[in-house]
């Protein structure tokens, strides 16, 4: 079973793709389309405009990791000294503590872990429009099976792909979504502040947007760091701020306008599925590890209204 862990992320990956393509196929083929014309023609559409851009922005990631892999002790030095430059303003000497080498050779094997996988996420891309080939064609046969074999009523099963739907909603456009726009604020300030690399650190932002607790100071935090340590102090000061004000408020805007018309999911289970996913599933585990606990958390439900005693005596 580990061994078919990393390939896990196909399937979850046709359960995502089915739940946004399922409608569209629909509307094409009773607008007289061939079935397998349709399903092709939205695998390849869902190809360009998901798998491609993700593709992208994990070459660019990669890329910039890489070289800052080279300079990750420079990168730790860096930051040692702007915590000693705090240390002197508080008067508590703590940066003695901070080992450069093994902070480098901890970040290197994170990072590399995060972007790494490049073959298992081919064959678990292919393993995936393999099965979503056949759900999206067989769609009939495959709810007759659902219903015939699987060990639930027919009502419970119901609700659950009524919960699975509105999970994978907000798990694969509501995140995102909020995470993209953040990013998308971010880079305004970015080009405002003029910091170096703005598109990298832009999508920095938005990859700690879907991370809670973490949020668009996984990039804003590190350049501030970066520009400060370059003597341009009013810049630094200036995105931290931005940082924390305007990108803040707009992830809370932008949550209760789209989270709310969508499944809103508990922050808790958002981090405990990052978590879990990034481990099993690299950069997509961003995604990927939040519906998986998602859907775990439906099936124990399922199977409490299934199975569990009503009163307890």
């Amino acid at each position: 079973m580990l061994e078919m862990a990393p390939y896990f992320s196909g399937v979850l990956g046709t359960i995502t793709l089915f739940v946004l393509l399922k409608k569209p196929m629909k509307k094409l083929v009773d607008k007289g389309w061939n079935p397998v014309l349709s399903a092709s023609l939205l695998m390849v559409m869902s190809f360009f405009i998901i798998l491609l851009p993700i593709s992208g922005a994990l070459l660019m990631l990669g890329n910039k990791i890489s070289k800052a892999l080279d300079n990750s002790e420079k990168l730790t030095s860096i930051i040692k000294s702007q915590i000693q430059y705090f240390e002197n303003l508080v008067g508590y000497k703590f940066s003695s503590q901070v080992d450069a080498s093994a902070v480098s050779e901890w970040l290197s094997g994170s990072l590399q872990g995060f972007v790494g996988g490049t073959f298992n996420t081919a064959i678990a891309i292919s393993i995936m429009y393999f099965l979503l080939y056949y759900m999206l064609t067989n769609q009939k046969k495959l709810y007759k099976s659902l219903f015939d074999y699987v060990p639930i009523s027919n009502k419970n099963l119901t609700i659950i792909g009524e919960e699975i739907r509105d999970i994978v909603k907000a798990n694969t456009l509501g995140i995102p979504l909020v995470a993209l726009a953040q990013g998308v604020v971010a880079l305004i300030g970015f080009l405002i502040f003029g910091i170096e690399n703005p598109f990298f650190w832009a999508l920095m932002v938005t990859i700690g947007s879907m991370i809670p607790f973490v949020g668009n100071l996984l990039g804003t935090l590190p350049v501030f760091i970066l520009t400060l340590s370059d003597g341009e102090t009013f810049q630094a000061w200036g995105i931290l701020v931005y940082g924390i004000v305007v990108v803040g408020l707009t992830d809370n805007i932008i949550r209760l306008y789209v989270l709310k018309r969508l499944d809103d999911v508990h922050p808790l289970i958002t981090l405990i599925g990052v978590i879990v996913g990034i481990p099993l599933f690299g950069f997509i585990g961003l995604v990927f590890g939040p519906l998986l606990i998602n859907l775990f958390l439906v099936i124990v439900r399922i199977y409490k209204r299934e199975y569990g005693k009503e009163d307890v005596q």
